[in-house]
């Protein structure tokens, strides 16, 4: 078996030893993410918005001040722009993550 030109050494049976340990702490990788969060805060500070590792809106909170009945598209604009914000960092801390298991091998349907 060869692994970028190179004889992988211990066969068959080590690389699947290998791909086994990758999944397991993957799958531990995964499990710690869900407790995890990241937040991201909008509008000059008004509007946060925390989501968590498996990607669900924790929480959001809006500064009573841009509570306005007459501007609700702005403020309906703010929190999407927050939670859209939080949920890019959680995909950039899950890949963070991954590389670290897989060294940065790029696994279909994972990367």
């Amino acid at each position: 078996m060869t692994k970028g030109g190179q004889t992988f050494r211990g066969g068959f049976a080590e690389f699947q030893r290998q791909a086994m340990r990758i999944q397991r702490r993957l799958e531990e990788m995964q499990e710690e993410m869900k407790t995890r969060q990241q937040e991201a805060v909008v509008g000059g500070g008004k509007v946060k918005a925390v989501v968590s590792g498996a990607k669900e809106v924790v929480s959001v909170h809006i500064d009573p001040e841009v509570i306005k009945p007459d501007d609700a598209v702005m403020l309906q604009d703010l929190v999407v722009s927050a939670v859209n914000a939080a949920l890019r960092k959680v995909d950039e801390m899950i890949d963070e993550e991954t590389n670290k298991v897989t060294g940065g091998l790029k696994i279909p349907g994972l990367t």
